[in-house]
């Protein structure tokens, strides 16, 4: 059994013009063709039909009760098409858009601030959501597609993500302004002898670098203590509670603190902050632009210190 055949969109446009305009010769005008067209189109979407949809004088056009009950349905379902085409294009001129970010508690509270800021003035009606979330929920929002964007030091390779390079980051001591180390370009991790250490814990991978450096340099890790957060680490050692060893992105929480900080070599330990989004779907032009923007924030605020 064969299929109904369908309306065309030429010929659902046709109808509305001479429904609008009243008039088989502006309808043509209207839309670019000859009277002549125009008419045949009109009569092969009433074949189609099986419906005859105007009443024709020398001086006006009427619809008939089909055209009546057709318009009733078709021009409202052209209106949702047009609706819906203005609305991708929106997308693609960045008139509108949201961008959901998954990032660090700390690049969400010291990084993400300006980027929101830096986003509203290129592009005022497109909308940020941010998740400050740990790495390993990063990767699985942007691989479920709960986030379009995530920021982060990831495993290489992981699987289901595509991602861009944004920073080189390094490990670094964090001191107050007259500690020892403070008058110092950069500090050796054989010289942390003796030192009490804060640290993040083990379920940090910051925290299993740090135990490489202590390591190479031949030297056991004592920490004095142990935290989750990086800020928390930044207010102890700023309260003199002893030296944090943290990530260069730190810098960005320093604004206003008494804290100063250098970079730890020999060896310098040195990872990367990758931008990644979701392999399997394609970015969008908001998710495109506030990647752009949030890879210039990223080098502007944390300087590549090694």
């Amino acid at each position: 059994m064969s299929l109904p055949m369908r309306p065309t969109l030429r010929q659902i446009e046709s109808f509305k013009a001479v429904v609008e305009l009243g008039n088989f010769s502006r309808a043509a005008e209207s839309m670019q063709t000859s009277q002549a067209n125009l008419s045949h189109t009109i009569r092969d979407l009433e074949l189609v039909l099986g419906a005859r949809l105007f009443d024709r004088t020398t001086r006006r056009v009427d619809m008939t009760d089909a055209g009546r009950a057709f318009a009733t349905g078709a021009l409202a379902g052209l209106n949702e098409i047009d609706r819906a085409a203005e609305y991708v294009r929106d997308l693609s001129s960045l008139k509108r858009g949201l961008v959901r970010i998954a990032a660090p508690p700390l690049i969400a509270g010291t990084i993400l601030p300006r980027v929101l800021r830096e986003v509203a003035a290129a592009h005022s009606e497109l909308v940020l959501r941010i998740e400050d979330v740990s790495t390993d929920i990063i990767v699985e929002q942007v691989r479920s597609g709960r986030c379009d964007l995530g920021v982060g030091t990831f495993s290489p390779g992981e699987a289901g993500l595509d991602s861009q390079p944004g920073l080189q980051d390094s490990l670094m001591v964090f001191c107050t302004p007259d500690d020892e180390f403070a008058g110092r370009q950069q500090i050796r991790w054989a010289e942390l002898r003796d030192h009490q250490i804060i640290t993040l814990t083990r379920e940090s991978s910051i925290r299993l670098l740090t135990e490489f450096g202590f390591e190479s340099a031949g030297l056991p890790l004592r920490p004095q203590l142990e935290v989750h957060q990086i800020n928390t680490a930044l207010s102890l050692a700023e309260n003199g509670a002893g030296i944090a060893i943290l990530p260069a992105y730190s810098l960005a929480a320093l604004k206003g603190r008494s804290i100063v900080a250098r970079p730890l070599v020999e060896p310098a330990i040195v990872r990367e902050v990758r931008l990644v989004t979701a392999r399997d779907r394609a970015p969008s032009a908001a998710t495109i632009a506030t990647r752009n923007i949030l890879r210039r924030v990223l080098r502007e605020m944390v300087p590549e210190v090694v």
